[in-house]
């Protein structure tokens, strides 16, 4: 069991949900291919674990062949963001802000296990999830 929260905690890094909706040309700011590290602070999760994003306008998924792992949310046009995501019973949330090259912000898998996240863009092309 504590696989599967480890598991959704790095995929709540991955995932982002925005506070409001992005207009379309804000939301582009963002595109690209993001590496997000996330660091658990408390709790039962493992130490950290790194994954690949991809955003494009707003939209945030997962560049991972994880297909137990569900993801929700969005970039907004201010770099807010706001994710969702579960892994069979269990739930977390991601927030924070992106920036140009860089973000961070905070993560918790109910009430399981809580840490930080930092991201950085490797690039403006979105990778494609296999």
């Amino acid at each position: 069991m504590l696989k599967v929260y480890a598991g959704l905690v790095l995929a709540s890094g991955i995932s982002l949900v925005a506070q409001s909706p992005a207009r379309s040309a804000e939301a582009g700011a963002y595109n690209g291919t993001w590496t997000v590290e996330f660091v658990t602070e408390s709790g039962l999760c493992d130490g950290s674990r790194t994954y690949s994003v991809a955003v494009q306008e707003g939209q945030v998924r997962l560049v991972t062949s994880d297909t137990a792992t569900r993801l929700s949310g969005r970039v907004g046009a201010d770099g807010t963001v706001g994710l969702s995501v579960s892994q069979g019973s269990a739930s977390g949330s991601v927030l924070g802000r992106l920036r140009e090259r860089a973000g961070s912000g905070s993560w918790k898998v109910s009430a399981l296990c809580s840490g930080s996240w930092v991201a950085h863009r490797r690039s403006s092309a979105t990778a494609q999830a296999y």
